[in-house]
């Protein structure tokens, strides 16, 4: 069974991913690292040359065409668009949604622009926040609760539910 990890960027998943991993003895992908290593360029370099639709069904793409078994993944904030790769991570394991209130997410994330996140013109963070929290929602088993909690409470949380 996998441990797919989702929530918005700077929610912690790569961080808490590879901890969980370490802790679990479960490999650990990264679906971001994954798709540059794939294109040959950073996110950000595709959210600009080829705009936010190209990049969303490269990820549905690369997500879905996966094929993982014993691992933590930790996915890119938007992989809630597609309803195909959710779909395939939750038939090969678990899904919890990392919850960061959004002032939290907000202090975390220093530079958005390079960060590869995908922000419609026009919208700010908090509103592509406000928009992905139904869905993070929507598609996780688990809601793991990260407000006022170090990485390593968030990790045994984790380790308690899953063994």
């Amino acid at each position: 069974m996998n441990i797919v990890l989702i929530g918005m960027s700077g929610a912690g998943k790569s961080t808490l991913g590879v901890l969980l991993a370490k802790a679990l003895e479960m490999d650990f992908v990264d679906t971001d690292i994954v798709i540059q290593q794939h294109e040959g360029r950073l996110l950000q370099d595709i959210i600009n040359n080829d705009g936010i639709q190209k990049f969303l069904e490269i990820e549905e793409s690369t997500v879905s065409e996966l094929q993982l078994k014993n691992c933590i993944i930790s996915t890119g904030g938007s992989v809630i668009y597609s309803e195909k790769a959710m779909k395939i991570l939750k038939q090969e394991g678990q899904i919890i949604y990392l919850h960061v209130p959004f002032e939290e997410i907000q202090r975390r994330l220093i530079n958005v622009t390079t960060r590869g996140i995908v922000i419609k013109k026009g919208n700010s963070l908090e509103d592509v926040y406000e928009e992905r929290v139904p869905l993070y929602i929507q598609y996780s088993d688990f809601i793991l609760n990260c407000s006022n909690k170090n990485i390593e409470q968030c990790v045994s949380e984790i380790i308690e539910r899953y063994t």
